[in-house]
């Protein structure tokens, strides 16, 4: 009358991969393993191209320097840290940072020892006659007004005689006249020389900001380069 046997049982609610050949079978242990690391891949592929970046972009466009001595004051003291643009070694004609101009601060190899490196702003640029007459600048006669100078620091009035900058090369100063080895001393600096123009101070942070950079009512002579490309 009663049939007490177990009777075949029925899961409802279930989902088994017998009914549906296309779903996924998730094992959480597994898969979280193989997401960490996947995701340690991704994070180790990031940072090398993050090094790699910032690599090209030290060798190529931008460089760290650190300033030693008092030859720039009162512009720069000893001590402080720049960024010194790379990118005049290209010399993009079509934008002030992608070449040389007069009053930029340029980092350079010094000529008598290319093992130092000196930071001097440009004065003389190729072609040009530099004199200077009573502590003042001369441009091919002309005066050359410099606001960016502290008269503290440039009392001695020494006279330097006049001075033809060759092509390719610059005639630089410190602004701190007075205690400043310079062009008026050891003559001219080579343009393949020259490796960077400082733009940016970033220590210490309270003078941190872009550097001054002279301006001037004596226009710059066309280089010897640019007339031969009018003519041909």
């Amino acid at each position: 009358m009663f049939d007490f046997r177990k009777k075949k049982q029925f899961d409802f609610g279930l989902v088994s991969t017998q009914d549906d050949r296309d779903i996924d079978v998730v094992r959480l242990r597994r898969e979280s393993r193989n997401g960490l690391w996947t995701e340690s891949l991704r994070l180790a592929r990031d940072i090398f191209l993050i090094i790699v970046v910032f690599v090209l972009f030290g060798v190529f466009a931008v460089q760290p320097v650190v300033v030693e001595g008092t030859s720039m004051l009162p512009e720069l003291h000893d001590g402080e840290r720049l960024l010194v643009n790379k990118l005049v070694y290209y010399k993009f004609q079509s934008v002030s940072w992608g070449h040389l101009e007069r009053g930029d601060i340029v980092v350079f190899w010094f000529p008598s020892d290319p093992d130092k490196s000196y930071v001097k702003r440009i004065i003389g640029l190729p072609g040009e006659t530099v004199e200077v007459r009573s502590g003042k600048v001369f441009i091919n006669g002309s005066q050359l007004i410099e606001p960016y100078l502290d008269g503290i620091n440039n009392q001695n009035l020494r006279d330097s005689s006049s001075k033809t900058v060759d092509q390719h090369y610059y005639f630089v100063m410190g602004d701190n006249r007075d205690n400043s080895s310079d062009s008026r001393v050891w003559g001219l600096v080579p343009e393949k020389y020259i490796y960077g123009k400082a733009f940016f101070r970033y220590w210490k942070p309270s003078n941190a900001g872009f550097l001054e950079h002279g301006e001037y009512d004596i226009p710059e002579m066309p280089k010897l380069d640019d007339i031969r490309a009018e003519h041909e």
